[in-house]
């Protein structure tokens, strides 16, 4: 046998850990697109969502000094309490009381990517009603938020933002609705009020923000994580509200769109949040259609509509309608989804819950969608519904409505 010189072995044995090395880097994940931003999402996860809420204050808000540590954690101590008093109900009410009621409806089968027009910042609702969901969108007016402000915010400051917070967001946390006034008002606070509630619907459900983008969308509807160099430049903006009557957001552009990765305490799986401020009626869209591709891009969803204002019984929200009926595989929602009108004409059925004996809204009652929701609860099998969803009706009845394709 031929004997190598020992100095061929020390280069192959270096050929081989450079070709070693190679290989691990082929196969290494490429770096994340976008800034990522979650220090600041941990920040507003522990002060303004009250995650963690046992654990001290991170020591950038309060810069080390004793005396404003010991202020700022009683303010932060007496919102969490209140805080987590609410979640503490609404909890019991809806993860826990409500369980069964949702395991009993919603089939194990629907899609686990999950699409929730006119969803404000409500999260929390998505995560009751789809437990096992892995991706969720929500689509409304509001504009996600500036997370950055927080680690710059003086004690005052943040105490006054934290009542603010409480107001806009209380709807959320105690029946699982809010009103437009307050989604609006939110886009003005100092903390991103839309951001804060996703967190808080994190907390409430046992999750944890692993990461915090935003982003815009390409011409075709792919998503584009914005750069530093991006934020830089929307910072010299002013922000736009999406809709005529509501007020401007006090933050850029740019953090309109916001995606969080989250996961389960204790867990290794990451699910995915998106929020898109986008306005859903058909002037804008057909103005601004990537959000549609988007959208249709996902193929069959799950889709979740409540509190949406009776919207879709309008004919100048027919663009996210057909959009809704033509990829549904299944949908919740109160009275304010697809009338019976529409859902008939795309083969779908439906399913009532609860007592519905017209809109909760005056200028929605005695119209022809009102009567046909009236008619379908009067000789539908009548189903019950333990708990408040979203809009009750004008007799204050809770009330609920699968739709779904026909059975072939």
């Amino acid at each position: 046998m031929t004997r190598r010189p020992r100095a061929f072995k020390t280069d192959m044995l270096r050929i081989g850990l450079a070709c070693a090395l190679v290989a691990s880097l082929s196969v290494r994940p490429a770096a994340a697109e976008g800034v990522d931003f979650i220090d600041d999402a941990k920040l507003l996860y522990r002060v303004a969502a009250c995650g963690n809420a046992v654990e001290p204050l991170p020591a950038v808000l309060t810069k080390g000094d004793p005396k404003t540590t010991k202020v700022l954690q009683k303010i932060v101590d007496g919102h969490c309490k209140r805080i987590l008093d609410y979640m503490a109900k609404f909890r019991a009410q809806y993860f826990d009381k409500g369980r069964a009621w949702f395991d009993e409806v919603v089939p194990k089968t629907v899609p686990s990517t999950v699409v929730y027009p006119f969803g404000g910042g409500d999260l929390i609702s998505a995560l009751v009603a789809f437990p096992t969901a892995t991706e969720i969108t929500t689509i409304s007016l509001e504009q996600s938020g500036d997370p950055r402000r927080i680690s710059k915010l003086t004690v005052n400051q943040i105490d006054n933002s934290l009542g603010v917070l409480r107001r806009d967001i209380g709807g959320l946390i105690s029946v699982g609705s809010n009103t437009s006034e307050n989604l609006s008002a939110g886009q003005r606070n100092d903390l991103p009020g839309q951001v804060s509630s996703f967190l808080l619907g994190l907390v409430a459900g046992g999750y944890e923000p692993v990461s915090m983008r935003y982003f815009t969308f390409d011409d075709l509807g792919a998503i584009k994580y914005l750069e530093q160099a991006d934020i830089d430049a929307s910072d010299k903006e002013k922000g736009k509200s999406l809709k005529g009557d509501w007020q401007d957001p006090s933050f850029p552009r740019a953090f309109s769109n916001v995606e969080i990765q989250y996961r389960k305490i204790g867990d290794t799986a990451v699910r995915v949040h998106r929020h898109v401020g986008w306005n859903l009626g058909d002037s804008y869209l057909k103005s601004n259609p990537a959000l549609i591709k988007h959208l249709e891009k996902k193929g069959k969803v799950t889709i979740l509509t409540k509190g949406a204002s009776y919207l879709l019984w309008r004919t100048d929200f027919s663009l996210i309608r057909n959009y809704m009926l033509d990829h549904l595989a299944w949908m919740l929602s109160d009275s304010t989804g697809i009338p019976p009108f529409y859902a008939r004409q795309s083969n779908m059925v439906q399913e009532t819950y609860g007592y519905y004996s017209g809109a909760f809204l005056e200028g929605a009652q005695d119209g022809r969608h009102d009567q046909a929701f009236m008619d379908l609860w009067r000789t539908s099998k009548k189903r019950k519904l333990p708990f408040r969803f979203g809009y009750v009706d004008k007799e204050k009845q809770a009330h609920l409505v699968v739709t779904r394709p026909k059975d072939k």
